[in-house]
């Protein structure tokens, strides 16, 4: 019997990440949302059913940090921010669409 490879802590830490991005459906309809277009967190909102702004703010936190939505705050009054996917991003949404697509098959 092949005894398992262990992965790495630096691999189980992208690992993990990976998990909390993809096993979290606001992560995915944010991404998704934001590859749409809809880049501004009030627009976001009212786009994912169900989602509250505390967790909002969560999961922007979170996709900043793990490099896959970059943040841009304007300086005007009121204060305006705007979020874009990163390269790591659209490949991200591109393999979400990919498995969507195979779930509607």
């Amino acid at each position: 019997m092949q005894q398992a490879k262990k992965i790495s802590l630096k691999s189980r830490s992208s690992y993990q990440k990976l998990e909390d991005v993809i096993g979290c459906k606001w992560s995915v309809s944010v991404l998704t949302n934001v590859g749409k277009g809809i880049n501004r967190p009030g627009e976001l909102e009212r786009a994912i059913e169900g989602i509250s702004t505390k967790v909002l703010s969560e999961r922007f936190r979170k996709l900043v940090e793990y490099g896959l939505l970059d943040k841009k705050t304007f300086n005007e009054l009121p204060p305006r921010t705007e979020y874009s996917l990163t390269e790591k991003g659209k490949k991200l949404v591109e393999i979400i669409a990919q498995i969507q697509q195979l779930d509607e098959r």
